[in-house]
């Protein structure tokens, strides 16, 4: 496994086929500043080619997820100075980074866990939107409040529309509404609530190792054609799912799942799931 670059206001732990990336900056209740995005999208950008690694488990250190960005940075963009005719503002250049890095996570080839505890406000809902599979306990609490800052979700509002389509996201963004983690589930946003802290780990523990079963391979490609499901005409998907299947089940994974199912027992990568969560 490679190296990541060094690490500041994020935690990275490596078990087995797993990374578990813990946002870490608990005095700011994991606000997401320009230092903290940078990071994740150095983050995304190994997973984006490291194979070995099939699932990704996001949480937040000190009990939040996150607070969503940093105020204290929004107010520091009072005194830039308006760009150049012609030139783009840096106000905008920097909101687009937050958005490209909630493009890498939603399109990483590794199954995304959220792990919500205390809040997921904003932009935490945002990255907390891109990932496959949502745990939540039932205390906590969700908004997209940019709108009472005077300023849209704009890079947030497209991923919480994929989630959970246009007029649910049109409610949230468009009131700013606070709910639990019980109305987000009802909304798509959060997939299994968890009366507590232990009930959330012991569904985290059982959601591993049901992704431990499928092969690491299979679950990239069924990805990466359910994303482009969302943008790709029918006929056109179809294909490409059908070389897809192909691919795969010429390749390594497909010989050794078929083969293991035949001769009922796990396969190799079941196997090797069962490393510590």
């Amino acid at each position: 496994m490679a190296k990541l670059p060094q690490l500041e206001h994020l935690r990275v732990e490596r078990r087995g086929p797993r990374l578990h990336v813990t946002l870490n900056r608990p005095e700011a209740r994991n606000a997401l500043s320009r230092e903290m995005v940078a990071e994740l999208i150095a983050v995304a950008e190994f997973l984006q080619k490291e194979r070995e690694v099939g699932c990704v488990v996001l949480s937040g250190a000190g009990g939040v997820f996150c607070a969503g960005g940093d105020i204290k940075g929004f107010k520091a963009s009072f005194d830039a100075p308006k760009p150049k005719r012609g030139k783009p503002d840096p106000i905008a250049v920097n909101n687009r980074r937050f958005g490209k890095f909630l493009s890498l996570f939603a399109a990483l080839p590794q199954t995304v866990v959220a792990v919500v505890e205390g809040a997921a406000i904003a932009g935490g809902l945002g990255l907390m939107s891109v990932a496959d599979v949502v745990l939540a306990t039932a205390d906590a609490k969700f908004a997209l409040t940019e709108t009472s800052l005077g300023i849209p979700p704009a890079q947030i509002a497209p991923f919480v529309a994929a989630r959970i389509g246009v007029p649910k996201a049109r409610f949230l963004a468009l009131t700013g509404a606070r709910f639990g983690a019980r109305e987000a589930a009802v909304l798509g946003l959060v997939d299994i609530v968890c009366d507590d802290a232990a009930a959330l780990g012991a569904a985290l523990k059982k959601i591993l190792a049901d992704i431990g079963r499928c092969a690491l391979g299979a679950n990239a490609a069924t990805k990466r054609l359910l994303l482009a499901s969302l943008v790709t005409p029918r006929e056109k998907l179809l294909d490409q799912a059908a070389k897809s299947f192909a691919e795969c089940l010429r390749g390594e994974e497909g010989r050794e799942g078929v083969s293991a199912f035949l001769e009922k027992r796990n396969p190799r990568w079941a196997e090797k799931s069962g490393e510590e969560l």
